[in-house]
């Protein structure tokens, strides 16, 4: 790709072309949720979409550009963060969307799906890596928020905080199969709040004190 070419997908302008773009990242996702990132074919997909494949192997040109492109998108659609008024509350939220993102019957396929396309190509682990930043990102705010209200310790991660919610949610929907619900959600969220409150996530070592 030469110098001041633009990533496959990545560019929006309006009209027919991001008419175009928005139908063929819904059938993607459609095909990722039904049959995995393995059977995904650009034919197929553009047939899906009601374009001609021409147009999809030209703008994306493989299936991992593909994928990477509906991370992005996914990321611009995703809802923003919560504002309960408290660190519990705030957290807890966020399992919960979570647990009800990867329990549901499409996203939850769709984002294992995802995971697996990027596991094997670098342009979509680095679209995935970018979705959970921006995520991530999101709600870090309720953290800071409650540090700002004294409810957790100054120097407190406010990234490292809301990534460890989501953390034990993968590792049961990755590792070891268990199911996912909203009690789950509210454990990981409740232990993470603790852990936090009690300056687990500080960044910067607490103050001595000397007799």
């Amino acid at each position: 790709m030469t110098r001041g070419t633009p990533t496959p997908g990545t560019v929006r302008p309006g009209g027919r072309t991001a008419r175009v773009r928005d139908a063929v990242l819904a059938a993607a996702g459609d095909a990722l949720a039904e049959s995995g990132f393995a059977a995904l074919d650009l034919a197929d997909v553009a047939h899906r979409a009601g374009c001609g494949k021409t147009t999809v192997y030209r703008r994306w040109g493989s299936t991992s550009a593909l994928a990477a492109d509906l991370l992005r998108d996914m990321a611009d659609q995703s809802v923003p963060r919560s504002d309960h008024g408290s660190l519990a509350a705030d957290l807890r939220a966020n399992a919960r969307l979570v647990v009800s993102t990867l329990t549901d019957a499409r996203q939850g396929a769709l984002f294992t799906a995802l995971i697996a396309a990027a596991a094997g190509n670098p342009a979509t682990a680095e679209a995935l890596h970018g979705f959970y930043r921006r995520r991530i990102d999101e709600w870090a705010g309720c953290v800071v928020a409650a540090i700002d209200r004294g409810e957790v310790p100054a120097g407190t991660d406010p990234r490292e905080v809301v990534a460890a919610v989501s953390a034990p949610l993968y590792y049961r929907l990755l590792n070891t199969g268990e199911p996912l619900s909203e009690a789950v959600a509210d454990r990981a969220a409740a232990a993470v709040t603790a852990a936090a409150i009690a300056g687990a996530y500080r960044t910067d070592p607490p103050p001595t004190h000397t007799a």
